[in-house]
């Protein structure tokens, strides 16, 4: 595509004021107060001094800002510009939002935690985030990621397990097999935190969320998650919470015994549709050998808070053993097991294993989190950065929540975050008021002008009718 007219002939001026850029702001907004969003906010946060007035809008006002694109304060400037101010009420300038953002307090971070659970309640009854066929769990789950910064600034920065500087962001999703991951909990930690620490908390916070929602399900949800995260802590919360498990275990003794146990006509032959890559060789593999063997975890602790349960294991031919002075005799493996406590019956060991690999599916999630509101950590301040990530989860599951109403059997629906502000937000028009209606001029050939009418009437509809007493 070339540009159609001579330069000298084009020129841009910034003079109109009823222009807006992202003119999906309305249904999402629409989206966000009808899930509750602003009088919960206005209700359960208690941030003191002038800095924490009118709580629900400020807290609406940085949600819509990541919603557009903002990954920083500077950048809630989006909504002051052009027709703005005569669409929304209180588009409140950058440096209020950042002052109230620095107020926060960690008791301050955990009612915006009880915010965002509440919020995601609402919108589950507004929008099928998790849409469960007959026999199917909820697969929740649990890791955590480095957001990296830069400077020597920000409280709680340091260098962790990825040898990278930065914050430890801990996250929790929920999905199905048709239905793609939300956020249920999340925790922002220092740095050089290890991953298992305040785990139970968060699993215990996200099967909370979960139950609150009322998929109206009887299957056991399933908490998967890797090694760094295999401790009675974790386990033990999740499964009195009514939770099973499939948990990657460190190769310790324990495990390697029951690893030796298993008999050479134990193992069954699996074949990967698509090639997968081992993490420790760097190879692509496509088929490997799984079997598994009954077994008890935390032998060292009460009989009572031992879990029983079965070792799932992988093995993988190793083409290049280590430390051999000649080549071997016989065929040596390197194995990968966890542990689960799903019935066998319903959930074979060839099952169990491809189950507990789509586990990976969270690093979408941290990925889609990074490439919007988490490309920085905006504030100096830990207390700041902790709600900031609250408020990108909850940015989050707004879209969605939209791609869900707009296109629930399309694209739309699994789409990334990125995909739904260039769709459905970051729409342009030009505001017109009418006897007393603003009507939005939006571009003509809009390629998802079906899906972004669909929102905006399901968003506008009038409330429904009052019950008879």
């Amino acid at each position: 595509m070339q540009f159609k007219h001579a330069p000298v002939a084009v020129s841009a001026v910034f003079d109109d004021p009823n222009l807006v850029s992202v003119a999906g702001l309305v249904p999402m907004l629409r989206l966000a107060r009808s899930a509750g969003l602003d009088e919960l906010a206005r209700s359960r946060l208690s941030v003191p001094t002038d800095k924490g007035a009118n709580a629900g809008g400020k807290v609406m006002a940085l949600v819509a800002g990541m919603l557009a694109g903002a990954d920083s304060i500077d950048d809630m400037n989006l909504l002051r510009h052009g027709g703005m101010g005569r669409l929304f009420d209180r588009t409140y300038a950058p440096s209020t939002l950042g002052s109230f953002l620095r107020e926060f307090r960690f008791g301050h971070v955990r009612q915006l935690d009880a915010v965002a659970s509440r919020t995601l309640v609402n919108l589950a009854s507004a929008a099928p985030l998790l849409q469960i066929r007959d026999g199917e769990r909820v697969m929740v789950d649990v890791d955590d990621t480095i957001i990296e910064v830069h400077g020597y600034q920000k409280q709680g920065a340091s260098f962790g397990y990825s040898g990278v500087r930065g914050l430890n962001a801990l996250v929790a999703t929920a999905s199905t097999t048709t239905s793609a991951p939300v956020i249920l909990a999340q925790r922002l930690r220092q740095g050089k935190t290890g991953s298992p620490k305040g785990a139970a908390r968060i699993v215990a916070d996200t099967l909370a969320t979960l139950r609150r929602m009322d998929l109206g399900s009887s299957v056991r949800p399933l908490l998967r998650a890797d090694s760094a995260f295999y401790g009675h802590a974790t386990i033990g919360t999740a499964i009195k919470a009514g939770a099973d498990v499939s948990v990657t275990v460190r190769m310790d003794p324990a495990v390697k015994t029951a690893i030796a146990t298993i008999p050479e006509d134990g193992w069954e032959t699996i074949e990967y549709p698509n090639a997968i890559r081992d993490e420790v060789t760097g190879r692509w593999i496509s088929k490997a050998e799984v079997a598994e063997v009954p077994f008890v975890a935390f032998r060292s602790r009460k009989i009572a808070e031992r879990v029983e349960g079965r070792l799932v294991v992988r093995r993988i031919p190793d083409l290049n053993p280590k430390q051999v002075e000649q080549p071997t005799l016989f065929d040596s493996y390197r194995h990968h097991a966890f542990f689960t406590t799903t019935d066998k019956q319903t959930m074979g060991t060839v099952a169990a294993d491809k189950t507990h690999r789509g586990h990976a599916i969270i690093e979408q999630v941290h990925a889609d989190l990074k490439a919007g509101p988490l490309a920085h950590l905006p504030s100096g301040v830990f207390t700041a950065n902790s709600a900031w990530l609250v408020l990108a989860v909850i940015a989050f599951n707004l879209t969605r929540a939209a791609g869900l109403i707009a296109d629930q059997g399309g694209r739309l629906a699994r789409a990334t975050t990125a995909t739904i502000r260039r769709t459905l937000i970051s729409v342009p028009a030009r505001l017109a008021r009418t006897a007393r209606r603003i009507i939005l001029h939006l571009p003509d050939a809009w390629p998802w002008q079906t899906a972004f009418d669909r929102l905006f009437t399901a968003t506008h509809a009038p409330p429904p009718p009052a019950a008879a007493s």
